[in-house]
């Protein structure tokens, strides 16, 4: 099989209990979970409010053409995220409106691009389905190829495999292998119900303690200098 030039059509998808003990948790408190490395970067922006939770289907294109973007739209099951690897290049976007209706029309999850996406004033308005991108321009890609679909792909200084479980909010997308799903979302829960319990505490006025901020100061040995 070429390397650079490849299809795989299908893979093992998760349990979507898998998925679903996910809702609801935000981004963040699964991140810290994660050793707070489980993120995206920053760069990979959300265009709409639209959550995402779905299926990594992974998608490798030439920088600026999205002829496997599109192969991809027609291969997808229900719940995949077209995972879209273009070399983070700002050059030409990959998809636009029509695009995501069609895949939104067969039940895919949402898109993250590491790359542009165009027509940002419909996209962004969109309330159920989630694009991420990294940035925005007008001009239009190529469709020459080659690409490879359903590798592992690297974008935003993380690794995706076809298959893992991408979890998005307004904060960025976190990638969760499977194996690791059952024990992250209930430390994800644990944690949520915590900073709940926080957020009452400050606003009933009981304040906010946090002795380690004190102590780490003492350790380092901080100087206040109008004592």
């Amino acid at each position: 099989m070429p390397v650079g030039c490849r299809i795989r059509k299908d893979f093992k998808r998760p349990d979507k209990k898998l998925l679903e003990a996910f809702r609801g948790i935000p981004v963040a408190n699964i991140d810290d979970c994660m050793g707070r490395l489980g993120a995206l970067d920053a760069g990979i922006r959300p265009i709409n409010h639209s959550p995402l939770l779905g299926v990594a289907f992974t998608v490798k294109c030439p920088a600026g053409d999205n002829l496997m973007f599109h192969k991809a739209l027609d291969l997808a099951k229900p719940g995949d995220v077209l995972v879209i690897a273009a070399r983070g290049s700002m050059s030409r976007s990959l998809c636009g409106e029509i695009m995501s209706t069609y895949a939104k029309s067969r039940g895919i999850a949402g898109f993250i691009v590491d790359g542009c996406i165009r027509d940002y004033d419909e996209l962004s308005a969109f309330t159920d389905f989630p694009v991420y991108a990294r940035g925005v321009t007008p001009n239009g890609p190529y469709k020459n190829g080659p690409g490879e679909i359903n590798f592992p792909v690297a974008i935003g200084e993380q690794v995706i495999n076809p298959g893992d479980i991408l979890f998005g909010d307004g904060d960025s997308v976190i990638v969760i292998r499977p194996e690791e799903a059952e024990e992250l979302a209930k430390a994800g829960k644990a944690v949520q119900i915590k900073e709940h319990g926080q957020l009452a505490d400050i606003k009933s006025g009981k304040g906010f303690p946090r002795p380690f901020v004190d102590k780490i100061l003492t350790e380092i040995g901080v100087e206040y200098v109008d004592d």
